[in-house]
């Protein structure tokens, strides 16, 4: 490379620099929202840095979508350029360009102008590795033009093939909702074993309620607490609260696990809607459901978040 040529390119890193600078602590409003922000963002723990958009998603992506896939396209240049201007290893490379990275978000972070994200700083060293792999793949020949074509066709390869394995990945890695399991095929302890077993239909407002999985009531009590053992899953729990009409316009439901109230409901007018809730546990271990007046609630269970790899 002559040194017309490295001074163009290092024109041309220079100004691409600039503008990853701008995006990093100018773009998006961010010098305006500092006097709303209240105290430093330092994000150690990364979460979801594998998750990029599918191809459902490209149609109408989220700005997350964007953001993400971003994060790791607007530093593949750097792969691409430095290696042009200095000569260098990829692990010296990747080190270096880890720790200017870590620099940048620290100072975004200090000058609260953004956060500290460890998402940002993986994603970014993604797309610069695959940059550098780009460039060693496209930069075989002494002809400029076909290099740059070879350079940006790898690119596209390795890219996708990264896209690929972050798919992978974040589905292996991905919780999701099992199957629906009833209340009822919980053990209990307390009250009896046949608690929620009886089904019965009845009315609210104008719709007829027609239980599948269970029913709980007060059994003719003024309160009643029923008690499960969840086991210390992380799950969503759900249920349906009423009164059924011809009954009296009073009664409340408390839902709390290992001590701390989720949720407290209660109902005045017999003539209202079923109400649904979900409420989401993680590693609760003693599910404390308490009943009071005239209130049920039905079809209570749980689904619980799963990886693939435990279906």
């Amino acid at each position: 490379m002559n040194t017309k040529h490295r001074k163009v390119i290092l024109v041309i890193t220079l100004c691409y620099t600039v503008l990853i600078f701008y995006f990093m602590f100018l773009a998006f409003g961010r010098a305006e929202m500092v006097d709303q922000v209240t105290g430093y963002s330092f994000l150690f723990l990364p979460d979801e840095f594998f998750r990029l958009p599918g191809l459902s998603n490209l149609l109408h992506p989220t700005l997350m979508d964007v953001w993400a896939l971003g994060n790791i396209v607007a530093f593949i240049p750097f792969g691409i350029l430095i290696p042009l201007l200095y000569r260098t290893g990829f692990f010296r490379y990747m080190i270096l360009f880890i720790m200017c990275i870590l620099v940048l978000e620290t100072v975004q972070a200090l000058t609260l102008l953004g956060s500290f994200d460890m998402n940002d700083v993986i994603q970014n060293s993604v797309g610069a590795a695959v940059g550098f792999g780009a460039f060693r793949l496209g930069f075989r020949t002494k002809r400029v033009w076909r290099n740059i074509a070879a350079t940006c066709i790898s690119a596209i390869v390795l890219m996708i093939g990264i896209w690929g394995s972050f798919g992978i990945v974040d589905n292996a890695f991905t919780k999701e909702q099992g199957t629906f399991v009833a209340l009822n095929d919980l053990k209990n302890s307390g009250i009896h074993s046949s608690a929620g077993t009886k089904r019965d239909s009845f009315q609210i407002g104008e719709q007829n309620v027609e239980p599948q999985y269970n029913a709980y009531s007060t059994e003719g009590q003024q309160t009643v607490t029923y008690t499960y053992t969840l086991g210390k899953k992380e799950l969503y729990l759900y249920l349906n609260f009423g009164i059924p009409n011809q009954e009296e316009a009073y009664g409340s439901l408390s839902v709390s696990a290992d001590g701390q109230e989720y949720l407290s409901m209660s109902a005045e007018d017999p003539s209202d809607e079923p109400e649904m809730s979900s409420i989401y546990l993680q590693g609760a271990n003693e599910l404390t459901i308490t009943l009071e007046g005239n209130a049920r609630i039905w079809d209570v269970g749980f689904r619980e978040m799963k990886y693939n790899w435990n279906w």
